[in-house]
């Protein structure tokens, strides 16, 4: 019997396969890209050939007014890609008559918590956030004095942005990482400087979409962000990065945000076949993959249980249940999945699992019975304008992907420390993973066709 090692929370877990299981590599398919040897030259060329807009020198006077936003912690880049364009887009600042007192630094966390001083030194060096100071702040999508409505699309979205950005005569976007076709784009503008009013058009259980091609959600950002530049009577500068490592820049772009975005999207296309499935054959019956402790929203915090057996393990890796899984496929997932919660940074979350999945476990009713009321919550807002709270509509969002049971007729959690943490969801706890696949094969057959994803998101 074929043996492996899984992810499973922080440590991994020996399991033993049966011998009729398929082992399918982890990631997201297709070559690695190569590292470049020099991330600031990579930047700093980037940045001397913009693609369908002139260089940032071009763009403003002498003494303009410019903001430089950035990805916050959540986008996992822990490398300098962020601080090399800041002072890449300063020094051509500076050469343009603007001096660094007229610029101001913004992290887009959206509907992300604020972040410390600390963590943000940690992704812009401890030297860039001592010198710019209090022009340097997080997005606040609750402060109303800081929010400029700019009406609706011809869709009817709604178009709001930070003030900064509407009375800057220059924003420059720096993206430091492109998952897919899940973010970059209009989505750092659209959604990282923005309300949840905004927001709540895209993110809904089947709004969001990590699809390379023809991704309906970045069609409803574009045109927020057609919108934006409309009546600002302006275009927006863009970095745009796709990472060989979370360390390392693959290659990066600068100029508008379309052409950007177009540029990674062909990069990240060659690299991904059209349909993930399409290398993988038969669909399987049973599902198999550990879960890391790990999620962006955990970034510098701690896990919980919805962010562990839900957002992660439904969410970011629930495309293997798609990809590979027959309708009504057993799901086994490997984690202890402890119950902890953080309540500084995910206080909204608890509630969420202790009186809203008792009520319901669909997604389409969780939003529409109980998503105004988290979005609207006075306690919860005030820890995060004030704390270094999630806004608590993100742990209704975070329970969209519950929208795989609709595929996946069960989900097993192995070696749960409490079985009655997934017990809590409708899951069903195993010792082992073992366990699991003899129970998933009294509901399949002996015969029952096993994938085992070796290392899911690796």
């Amino acid at each position: 019997m074929p043996e492996l090692r899984l992810p499973y929370g922080d440590s991994t877990v020996q399991v033993e396969l049966p011998d009729r299981a398929k082992i399918v590599g982890g990631g997201n398919g297709g070559p690695r890209q190569a590292a470049v040897a020099d991330q600031g030259a990579a930047v700093r060329d980037a940045l001397t050939r913009p693609i369908g807009l002139p260089r940032i020198g071009e763009l403003v006077r002498p003494g303009a007014r410019v903001l430089i936003a950035f990805d916050d912690p959540t986008a996992p880049s822990f490398g300098p890609v962020r601080r090399l364009a800041i002072e890449a887009v300063l020094e051509e600042l500076g050469q343009a008559g603007v001096p660094e007192e007229n610029v101001r630094l913004l992290c887009a966390n959206a509907l992300h918590r604020r972040w410390t001083r600390e963590e943000l030194a940690r992704i812009l060096s401890k030297e860039l956030v001592d010198r710019f100071g209090d022009r340097l702040q997080c997005h606040d999508a609750e402060d109303s004095a800081n929010i400029v409505d700019l009406g609706k699309t011809p869709s009817g979205y709604d178009v709001d942005l930070h003030r900064l950005a509407v009375e800057s005569d220059l924003t420059v976007y720096v993206n430091a990482a492109c998952h897919l076709g899940f973010n970059g784009g209009w989505k750092s503008v659209a959604v990282g400087l923005s309300t949840w009013r905004s927001i709540r058009h895209t993110h809904t259980p089947d709004g969001m979409s990590m699809s390379v091609r023809d991704n309906r959600m970045h069609e409803v950002f574009a045109e927020q962000g057609y919108h934006i530049e409309s009546t600002l009577g302006r275009r927006i500068f863009k970095f745009e990065t796709v990472l060989a490592n979370p360390g390392t820049i693959a290659s990066c772009w600068a100029g508008g945000i379309d052409e950007t975005r177009q540029a990674a999207l062909a990069l990240i296309s060659s690299l991904n076949p059209p349909r993930r499935e399409s290398s993988h054959g038969e669909k399987a019956d049973i599902i198999v993959y550990g879960v890391p402790d790990w999620s962006p929203y955990a970034t510098f915090a701690t896990m919980n249980p919805i962010l562990t057996l839900v957002s992660t393990a439904l969410g970011y890796l629930g495309g293997y249940i798609d990809a590979l899984g027959k309708p009504g496929c057993s799901v086994i997932i490997a984690t202890p999945c402890p119950e902890q919660w953080d309540m500084e940074h995910h206080p909204s979350y608890k509630e969420v699992w202790e009186r809203v999945l008792p009520a319901t476990k669909d997604p389409y009713e969780i939003t529409a019975r109980f998503g105004e009321e988290f979005a609207t919550h006075a306690g919860y807002i005030e820890q995060y304008s004030h704390g270094f709270a999630f806004h608590p509509v993100h742990g209704i969002l975070a329970t969209h992907p519950l929208k795989r049971l609709r595929h996946a007729g069960r989900v097993y959690v192995a070696g749960a420390d409490d079985p009655a943490v997934p017990g809590h969801l409708g899951f069903i706890p195993a010792a082992t993973v073992e366990d699991a696949i003899r129970e998933a094969e009294s509901v399949h057959g002996p015969d029952a066709t096993i994938a085992c994803v070796r290392n899911p998101g690796g």
